[in-house]
């Protein structure tokens, strides 16, 4: 039978003041709130050990805990004082529960009893309510505290909670019935059913679609060719990986396909050639050690370290689930630093947000008749801007240096970019630190998080447009707890044991994507779905090999060093498992247990995809020049403008990063007396070096709506200005790209992005600062509806964010941005 511990603070909580402002600042009739943390756990334990734990999960001076059993206590009602309405809020069945999971570890440590796979921890909060409400006020209440996607809620009016001695417990198990089946897919069917296959998904035998594959004409074609050829039918798995390893979110075809007369690609012609041609013409000074083939790239910082970067977006599950699409994100870019060459250690993160203005509500709806809402403008920024928090601060990595922008344009998907900077021993074992290769007769280990639903279909949901047909499943939350104890076990212990050849992150594709990657090195793999570690039994083989469930990373390891590196992470807390081999064979190979799942040859996964030919239109663009007339009163005018979201202070967004936790800040977010964001930061990494590491970004969408070209123009100059201004020189400046785009199966938009390529090409040349890293998004569009039921189309403008990262070799002369002596200019 579960228990319930609740825990209620007895003093002064700012939590609870805090969100009572919030609510009260959108017009919600609600004049008191309560919050109290309650634990489910699900084990049977003596009522003293539940005390006992009750008093470790509360402060004993300004908090309480009761166990609750269903009984009333006098006691508890007392002091948990008046209220009208009780809402409980908690995570769906399969969502990642974070404090849940901390929590059992914290139990497991104090009473030495460890939980089987079936008993486990639970958390909600249980909002005391003050207020009268009508049905739609409750509603939109509701709405505030939760988030329908991921969370369920329970409401019940002061009478029937004091009657029935409080909230029900409830246990949110995942409980999945039915055997294990690999199905084959009937491709033998007209090109309009292909096409619907490409786009809703392998047809259950309820008749119900599995979700995007994100699969054009063309490539239901060659995947149907091919296993023509083979003379047999594609099982499930095959198409689910061929669909997320072609994704335009893995394989980014648009900025690798002809496009008009450029035969090789805008990436090839515009941003891979810039860092050739610049890296040629600086000869011995060149900075670049590993670009465009690792997690991240990498440039010098001195002769015996490295530093690395990445900037990755998490668009569409952001719009989704704010909170669990931007903690994803950081860690998963977090992953991808300490997945570069043989190990990097993340020493600050970066971020960005596009988002609508919260104080304008704008409510859209995924369906018809005002069903599926949007989650408001207001609710996206707070959750995209709480994700990062939480997964920085939790892994401990300083957060300098970030923005935010505001546009209309951004309310039908929000941009949230997560990067991470990353350092490294040029020299790791007697082998540059930034190369590594999975060998044949590796064995394919899996270390980390445990799989569940979470995170499926997230590679090609990430691919096509959202609308009313996008799963829910392709949401994650990143567990940065779990993720910080194997992250630390790997650069500071496991990597200087030479213990492994290879290692990378599971990201988007999870397994599919990180073996299929590792693979390309040894020249193939054979792998038993059935070893895979799983948070609930029930997952069908195709599930386990393409969810992009967290906090997880692929190992190649010699058959000799596995008990060394399974001693060492087992002491650490970390879970790893023997999931397979690398092979030479040429072929991908899945089964699970004795049953074949997947038999494709590496060439065909990899570069299988038949080539495209993209054109583009130029669009037309009729814009008036302003006409600007001097104001009366300039002081005034000052003032509004400053009142403005894109020219106020974002000084309430730094302050909940924690960027001294490294001790490495020289220059951070907030600059001089007035607290003052500044435009770029300076860390120093070698706390035993002179040299500083230099963040900075440049961002100008809204000069998209007159010319892209200029757009990318401006967003580099302003990147690059912003880090020579606080010390930086170009002789050591490197460049990272990431392109947000809309519509991009449009000629126009296409137009728009090739000219901003060249771009890209013309001004990182000019500069001689040469690209690292990139990462495009291509369909960042919202169709749905309105709150009239109108279709609507909500298209972001195109958007590139360029980051630039810098070494300086004095970081003491680093320049903040304030006006230092009387006189300064």
């Amino acid at each position: 039978m579960a228990s319930r511990i609740e825990v209620l603070t007895t003093g002064p909580d700012g939590r609870s003041e805090s969100l009572l402002e919030k609510l009260q600042a959108s017009e919600c009739p609600i004049t008191g709130l309560k919050t109290l943390d309650i634990y489910t756990i699900d084990k049977e334990f003596l009522p003293t050990q539940l005390e006992e734990v009750g008093k470790n999960l509360s402060h004993p001076v300004t908090q309480s805990s009761f166990v609750r059993n269903g009984k009333r206590d006098a006691e508890y009602m007392q002091l948990i004082g008046p209220f009208d309405y009780a809402i409980e809020v908690g995570f769906m069945p399969g969502v990642t529960d974070n404090v849940a999971n901390t929590t059992k570890q914290i139990i497991e440590d104090q009473l030495g009893v460890p939980f089987t796979d079936e008993e486990g921890v639970y958390t909600t909060h249980l909002h005391l309510i003050q207020g009268e409400f009508d049905e739609d006020q409750l509603d939109n209440l509701k709405s505030e505290l939760a988030n329908p996607l991921i969370q369920r809620t329970e409401i019940m009016l002061q009478e029937d909670f004091a009657a029935a001695g409080g909230m029900p417990t409830v246990v949110p198990k995942v409980n999945l019935t039915g055997d294990i089946e690999i199905s084959e897919v009937n491709l033998k069917v007209s090109d309009k059913e292909l096409e619907r296959i490409g786009k809703e998904g392998i047809e259950n035998a309820d008749g119900s679609r599995r979700g995007p594959l994100g699969l054009s004409l063309d490539y239901m074609k060659a995947i149907k060719e091919y296993f023509e050829a083979e003379g047999r039918k594609p099982t499930d798995a095959e198409v689910e990986t061929l669909a997320q390893t072609w994704s335009e979110h893995c394989k980014h075809t648009i900025f690798a396909s002809e496009i008009d007369e450029i035969e090789d690609g805008i990436y090839k012609h515009y941003i891979k050639r810039a860092t050739v041609d610049i890296r040629a013409a600086r000869g011995d000074d060149d900075i670049c050690v590993s670009v465009f083939k690792d997690n991240s790239g990498g440039i010098i910082f001195d002769d015996e370290w490295l530093v690395t970067d990445k900037m990755e977006t998490h668009n569409t599950p952001s719009a989704l689930d704010p909170f669990g699409g931007a903690i994803t994100g950081i860690v998963g870019v977090n992953r991808d630093c300490v997945g570069f060459g043989q190990g990097s250690k993340p020493i600050l993160n970066r971020y960005g947000f596009c988002v609508a203005d919260p104080h304008i509500d704008a409510p859209l709806y995924r369906s018809k008749n005002k069903k599926q809402p949007m989650l408001s403008a207001r609710y996206i920024m707070d959750g995209v801007i709480a994700g990062v928090e939480a997964g920085g601060n939790c892994s401990g990595i300083p957060t300098p240096q970030g923005f935010i922008h505001f546009d209309p344009r951004y309310r039908g998907k929000p941009l949230v970019f997560a990067g991470t900077v990353g350092l490294i021993p040029r020299e790791v074992n007697g082998k540059p630190g930034h190369e590594k290769c999975a060998q044949p007769g590796d064995l394919i280990v899996m270390i980390g998080g445990r799989v569940g639903k979470d995170g499926i279909h997230g590679a090609t949901f990430s691919s096509v447009e959202l609308d009313e047909g996008s799963p829910v499943t392709a949401v994650q939350i990143g567990d940065p707890i779990t993720q910080k104890k194997f992250s630390d076990a790997i650069v500071k212990e496991v990597r200087d044991k030479d213990l492994y050849n290879s290692i990378t992150d599971n990201g988007a594709g999870g397994l599919s994507s990180s073996v299929g990657e590792m693979a390309e090195q040894s020249g193939g793999f054979i792998l038993d779905l059935a070893q895979v570690p799983v948070k609930y039994p029930g997952l069908q083989p195709w599930e386990i090999w393409i969810s992009e469930s967290q906090e997880r990373m692929t190992l190649a390891v010699p058959a000799d060093n596995v008990d060394a590196l399974f001693d060492l992470l087992k002491r650490r807390g970390t879970e790893a498992t023997i999931i397979g081999t690398f092979t030479n064979s040429g072929r991908a190979v899945l089964k699970y247990g004795d049953k074949n799942v997947m038999d494709i040859s590496m060439e065909f996964l990899h570069d299988g995809t038949p080539p495209k030919q993209l054109l583009t239109k130029a669009p037309t663009v009729e814009l008036e020049e302003p006409e600007i007339e001097a104001p009366e009163d300039y002081g005034r005018l000052l003032t509004e403008m400053l009142e403005r979201p894109n020219l106020c202070s974002h000084a309430f967004i730094s302050n909940q990063y924690d960027y001294n936790v490294q001790g490495s800040a020289v220059i951070g977010p907030l600059q001089g007396a007035g607290q003052v964001n500044g435009a770029a930061a300076v860390s120093r990494p070698v706390l035993n070096s002179p040299k500083g590491v230099i963040t900075s970004q440049g961002l100008a969408p809204r000069y998209s709506d007159v010319d892209t070209y200029w757009m990318s123009a401006a967003s580099i100059d302003i990147a690059v200005r912003n880090a020579i201004a606080i010390g930086g020189n170009l002789k050591h400046l490197a460049l990272m790209d990431n392109f947000c785009w809309c519509s991009s199966d449009e000629p126009e938009r296409l137009h728009q992005l090739k000219m901003s390529a060249q771009a890209c090409y013309d001004f990182a040349t000019g500069y001689g600062t040469p690209f690292i890293s990139g990462k495009d998004s291509m369909f960042n569009d919202f169709k749905g509806y309105d709150e009239n039921s109108k279709p609507i189309k909500v298209s972001v403008p195109p958007t590139l964010l360029i980051s630039a990262l810098g070494v300086m070799d004095e970081h003491t002369k680093a320049v903040s941005i304030d006006a230092k002596v009387p006189g300064d200019i």
